[in-house]
C-alpha cells in the first residue's frame, strides 16, 4: 500500500499535476551573538587598547552595514559588549569586531567589554559560529574558515561540522569552492556568481574553462541549469567559442523534472540528470574524481568498506 501510494505521488509530481502547496516557513530569527553569562563582569576599555584578532574569519565588511551600525550605537549606545581575551599588548578581539569598528566611525573613546580566557582553537571556533549564525560570511570566508579550522587543528570534515553546528555534507561542499580559480572565487565573493553557478563550475577541471565558463554566465545571465547545459557542452567538446550563445543550449525538461534535478544538486552538490516518463527513467549522479565520488556517497549514507 504505501509503494503504491508513493507510486502516484511521484507520478503526480512528475507527471505535471499540481502538488498541494504548503505555506511558506516563518523566517528564523536571527541567533544571536556570544552573550555575558551573568556571573561575568563588565568593564570599559579604551578602544585603543582592542585590536582585531588574526583569526576572525571574516574579512570584508560592508561601509553601508557599519554606518547603520553606528547610528544604531549613536541612538542606543553598544548594548551588547565586545567579548575580548588579554594580551600583552591591551585586548584581542573574540567576537564584536563589527560593532568595534562601528564605534571607532563614531568617534567613541572606550567600549564595554568582557575578558575571556580562550586558546587559539576556541576563538576560531567562536568566531566561526557567531559569523555562520548571523550568515555575515560570503561563501568563500565561509569556506576558508572551514579550511582554517582542519588544517590550524588537524581536525576531519565532521569534526570541523560538528565543532560549529553544521553537517558533514555542508562543510565538504563549503571546502570545494575553494577548488575554484581565484578569479572565480571573487565573483563568489562579490556576489557576481551564486554558489549553485560555482558547483557547477567545478565541473570543469582546467581553470581557462572554468574561467570561460564564468564569463558566459555573467555576461548573458545564464541561470543554474542553463550553466549546467553549457558545463556539459564544454566538458564534451572542449572550450566553445566566445561567440556562442547560450540559445543553443535549449531548455527542454519538464519544469516538475527540472525542479527535482535542482533539489538533488543542491543537496548533493554536483549535476544530477533525470529522465522520467510514465513512471519509469534513470537518475544519473556526476561525479568528477575518487574523492567527489566518496563525498556524494557519504551524503547518500553509502560507506565504502
Amino acid at each position: 500500500m504505501a509503494k503504491t501510494a508513493l507510486g502516484r505521488g511521484l507520478g503526480a509530481l512528475l507527471g505535471g499535476s499540481q502538488p498541494a502547496t504548503k505555506p511558506p516557513p516563518a523566517p528564523a530569527e536571527p541567533a544571536p551573538a556570544p552573550v555575558a553569562d551573568a556571573l561575568e563582569r563588565v568593564e570599559r576599555v579604551p578602544l585603543t587598547r582592542i585590536r582585531p584578532c588574526p583569526l576572525q574569519p571574516r574579512k570584508d565588511f560592508s561601509e553601508d552595514a557599519l554606518r547603520e551600525l553606528a547610528d544604531s550605537i549613536k541612538e542606543r549606545g553598544i548594548v551588547q559588549p565586545l567579548i575580548v581575551r588579554s594580551r600583552a599588548e591591551g585586548f584581542e578581539l573574540i567576537a564584536g569586531e563589527r560593532r568595534w569598528r562601528a564605534a571607532q566611525m563614531l568617534g567613541l573613546t572606550e567600549a564595554p567589554v568582557i575578558v575571556r580566557e580562550a586558546d587559539d582553537r576556541a576563538v576560531l571556533e567562536l568566531a566561526l559560529i557567531e559569523n555562520l549564525q548571523r550568515e555575515n560570511l560570503n561563501p568563500i570566508e565561509e569556506a576558508h574558515g572551514y579550511a582554517q579550522l582542519i588544517e590550524q587543528f588537524q581536525l576531519k570534515q565532521e569534526e570541523a561540522a560538528a565543532k560549529v553546528g553544521k553537517s558533514r555534507a555542508v562543510v565538504a561542499n563549503a571546502l570545494r569552492l575553494l577548488r575554484l580559480a581565484p578569479e572565480i572565487q571573487a565573483y563568489v565573493r562579490d556576489g557576481r556568481l551564486s554558489v549553485g553557478h560555482a558547483k557547477v563550475i567545478l565541473g570543469l577541471t582546467r581553470a581557462e574553462e572554468q574561467k570561460l565558463a564564468a564569463v558566459r554566465i555573467i555576461k548573458q545571465s545564464l541561470n543554474v541549469r542553463q550553466t549546467e547545459n553549457l558545463v556539459a557542452h564544454l566538458q564534451k567538446r572542449g572550450a566553445a567559442p566566445a561567440g556562442v550563445k547560450s540559445a543553443a543550449l535549449p531548455l527542454t525538461k519538464d519544469s516538475h523534472v527540472a525542479d527535482l534535478e535542482r533539489k538533488l544538486h543542491e543537496r548533493l552538490g554536483t549535476r544530477v540528470d533525470l529522465r522520467y516518463r510514465q513512471g519509469k527513467g534513470a537518475l544519473q549522479i556526476h561525479f568528477y574524481n575518487d574523492d567527489d565520488l566518496e563525498r556524494v556517497l557519504e551524503i547518500m549514507g553509502v560507506r565504502l568498506d
